[in-house]
């Protein structure tokens, strides 16, 4: 929220800083900044696809070998998501560990609301100030967003990650004003061969698209447990995702208490056979009957939670069926001697693996990484994977995001809000978007019956028929 001598802060900041932190991009795609390449990102060792282009896929339709098994699916919905594991009691089996090949830090831009992504910046220029320090009073009042930018050659099947943490509070005075021009979200916008994983740690997202589809899900109560979106964008079409603002849950007065938003959202790529299947979009999660899609793995002590997303771990498979070998796990460790996490079951195939530390500092190999960082881990196949947390951390919880998953050894060209496996083809997508194929874009001040005639008026012809307006 807005904070005294804010306008102060705010000259000090542009007069004082070296670098325009205040030079936020408006190019916003699905819940983050993307900016357009400069040259074509090739994911393989073979350097003729510098100079050759693939020719476009041909639009065809497609049964996946999806990396899921439907009985054990079958089995996961009739019984509890939730189990133990010992963790923390197990001697780590003689095996190769992985280690950290890179560690690297983005900038964090000030935003929803920028003065207190501002004020942050200019308290991290002061010397005397940990970093760490900073990242605590951001976990406290947000005002900022990291995107990961990753290197496709290096990092697939992940493109990139976004880390948002934002709050709207409904006394300052300034957030009114800046909605007058800077909507509060991510209005209608196209996407086409890749999936987006939308996974919301505070707050929520009120989602809809040219398929008819309105969802709304997050981290609070009134979301019912659904804390994740996977869209498929597949052939393509047109989202729209806008912050679900209500006071954070059980936090004092609802007209003084602001709304909390933390998320991340992943671009993940997919294999050039499943670029142009049709989009689709499902939400994960849930506290019914017939337990979670995402089931959560806890260690006997009860110090360690791991949320499994997509992928394995510790027995429990998540539901969500990948068009690669991949996995995404959110672990929670409570600070303490002893405390270790350990995933000694990766794929051989999982050659790429990345950390983001959101909260805390971690030890993996005996190299410390300090949170709001990125490790790229060492590409051994079939090794131990230990995380322990650091005893000289800033928080009592250590909490990270992990990433692995197969390279897809092809080429990528990613643009804008296109991803595919040449510029050729993207060059047809925006065609496609420009001339209505993925649906029209429409105003987010339209209401919900406003926007589905909309939608019946210019409807995305990609969409089945399992979404009927």
């Amino acid at each position: 929220g807005a904070m005294p001598g804010i306008a102060l802060f705010l000259v000090l900041v542009v007069v004082l800083s070296p670098c325009p932190i205040l030079e936020v991009p408006v190019i916003f795609t699905s819940a983050f900044t993307y900016p357009t390449p400069s040259r074509q990102y090739i994911n393989t060792r073979d350097h003729k696809y510098f100079s050759q282009r693939l020719s476009p896929l041909s639009i065809r339709s497609i049964t996946p070998e999806l990396h899921s098994t439907p009985n054990r699916q079958q089995e996961l919905d009739e019984s509890s998501t939730t189990v133990t594991t010992n963790d923390t009691d197990i001697n780590p089996p003689p095996k190769r560990k992985r280690t950290i090949k890179k560690t690297e830090k983005f900038a964090r831009l000030p935003v929803w609301p920028a003065w207190n992504g501002a004020l942050l910046f200019l308290l991290s220029r002061i010397p005397l100030i940990p970093p760490e320090q900073i990242a605590k009073w951001e976990d406290a009042i947000g005002g900022r967003v990291c995107p990961n930018f990753f290197t496709p050659d290096s990092t697939s099947p992940f493109i990139m990650l976004v880390h948002h943490r934002h709050s709207f509070a409904p006394w300052d005075p300034l957030r009114f004003f800046q909605k007058t021009f800077f909507p509060e979200g991510f209005p209608s916008h196209p996407h086409r061969g890749f999936i987006t994983m939308t996974y919301i740690l505070k707050g929520g997202f009120v989602h809809r698209d040219s398929l008819g589809v309105r969802q709304v899900y997050g981290a609070e109560r009134r979301h019912g447990g659904k804390h994740t979106q996977w869209l498929t964008t597949g052939k393509g079409l047109l989202h729209e995702e806008m912050f679900d603002i209500a006071p954070d849950d059980d936090k004092g007065l609802p007209f003084l208490q602001p709304s909390s938003q933390e998320l991340y959202q992943l671009w993940l790529n997919v294999p050039s056979s499943y670029k142009l299947c049709p989009p689709k979009v499902e939400l994960l999660g849930g506290d019914g009957v017939g337990g979670s899609s995402t089931p959560t793995v806890l260690s006997t002590d009860g110090r360690i939670k791991t949320v499994v997303i997509c992928g394995e771990y510790g027995g429990q498979r998540a539901h969500v069926q990948t068009l690669s070998p991949v996995s995404i796990l959110h672990v929670t460790m409570k600070k303490g001697e002893g405390t270790v996490w350990q995933h000694d079951s990766l794929p051989e195939s999982h050659r790429t693996g990345i950390i983001y530390v959101r909260k805390g500092a971690l030890m993996i190999a005996g190299e410390r990484v300090p949170p709001h960082h990125t490790a790229y881990l060492s590409e051994d196949a079939g090794a131990v994977l230990t995380v322990e947390a650091a005893d000289d951390s800033y928080d009592e919880e250590v909490d990270f995001l992990f990433l692995s998953g197969s390279p897809l050894q092809e080429p990528v060209a990613a643009q804008g809000s296109m991803v595919m496996n040449s510029y050729d083809e993207i060059n047809d997508a925006y065609g496609d978007y420009q001339v209505g194929r993925m649906g029209r874009p429409w105003s987010e001040t339209l209401s919900d019956e406003e926007w589905r005639e909309h939608i019946r008026e210019f409807p995305c012809v990609y969409k089945t028929d399992e979404y009927d307006v």
